[in-house]
């Protein structure tokens, strides 16, 4: 999967693209490696803009990956640099979005490897389930631990997250090693082709 394009950034729901084309949405808190992820799958260095400063992304950014499906690069949640009014925004039209698109068919929910789940976390997860998302976890950044700390982290996610399977729905990853690239693909193709 090498095609992609940037579409748009959309602020509102009255924006989103016309007609149904699958989305494959990246949710998380900020700063957790989603603009990153899709530079690294899709081998596409800078298509998605990173920052060391949470809450680069502000909307819900559209890709257009082999002109199949979209990859929809949702603001993250937590801690960001911006105003209480603007976070409350993005909260707004990420739960809005979840909740009126109809073509999600599939969510990656990522986790930082070095942080426990947080309540936004918990409640992220919650409403996947409850909207019936089918959705992975994506336990980032493990190039970052030891491999103790990853025993704990893989651990501790599952005490949060009872329901997840390491190499089903709980996948490790790595942008700068490579880790997990392949299986991300194999279940990207799997769902869409």
């Amino acid at each position: 999967m090498k095609k992609i394009e940037f579409i748009k950034s959309v602020k509102s729901i009255k924006d989103l693209p016309k007609g149904n084309i699958p989305e494959v949405v990246l949710c998380g808190r900020s700063n957790v490696g989603k603009s990153t992820f899709i530079n690294t799958v899709f081998g596409r260095k800078g298509i998605a803009k990173t920052s060391s400063t949470p809450g680069k992304t502000q909307a819900l950014n559209y890709y257009f990956v082999e002109e199949k499906f979209y990859v929809v690069d949702l603001p993250g949640f937590g801690y960001a640099k911006v105003p209480k009014k603007e976070k409350e925004i993005w909260q707004k039209l990420i739960a809005d979005y979840l909740g009126f698109s109809k073509n999600i068919i599939y969510a990656f929910h990522f986790i930082d490897s070095r942080h426990e789940p947080t309540k936004l976390d918990v409640t992220l997860n919650g409403f996947l389930r409850e909207l019936e998302i089918p959705y992975i976890v994506l336990l980032n950044k493990i190039d970052k631990l030891k491999q103790s700390e990853l025993a704990k982290a893989r651990k501790s996610v599952r005490q949060f997250f009872p329901e997840l399977l390491p190499g089903e729905n709980l996948i490790e990853f790595s942008s700068t090693k490579g880790i997990g690239k392949k299986e991300i693909l194999q279940l990207l193709k799997r769902i869409l082709f």
